[in-house]
């Protein structure tokens, strides 16, 4: 242990003056309950929806669709985005795969909309302001 922890060790004894072998152990403990509660059955989900957003073109998709009071065709976001229309077809099969957009099929057109999810992510980028 004390190679691993000679940091954490200098941290406590920094924060509260000085340590010992049971402040390093709680500090452990409270690191590994911290770990246990970030811990998430989505992490494969989250991360799939951030790299989806990670691409400018399915960013802006993902935008306009939770922007958009209606569900839009893939022919009604091309003039939107100066990508081609299969760029924009691929783009929302990522969504789609994220959880970011769903699709529906009405004839032979097919139609998106955003997600609760995806209205909630750009929620909270909004709310975020200028400061990121």
């Amino acid at each position: 242990m004390a190679a691993s922890t000679d940091r954490l060790r200098r941290l406590i004894a920094d924060e509260v003056g000085e340590c010992c072998d049971a402040d390093v152990e709680r500090r452990l403990d409270d690191l590994d309950s911290l770990a246990e509660r970030a811990t998430t059955d989505r992490l494969d989900a989250d991360c799939r929806a951030m790299a989806a957003l990670g691409s400018e073109t399915r960013h802006r998709i993902a935008r306009l669709l939770a922007t958009a009071d209606d569900a839009l065709c893939v022919c009604e976001l091309r003039p939107l985005v100066d990508v081609s229309e299969s760029a924009v077809s691929h783009a929302l099969s990522d969504l789609v795969d994220a959880g970011l957009v769903s699709r529906e099929s009405r004839g032979k057109w097919r139609y998106y909309e955003s997600t609760p999810p995806a209205q909630r992510v750009f929620a909270a980028l909004d709310a975020t302001g200028d400061g990121v």
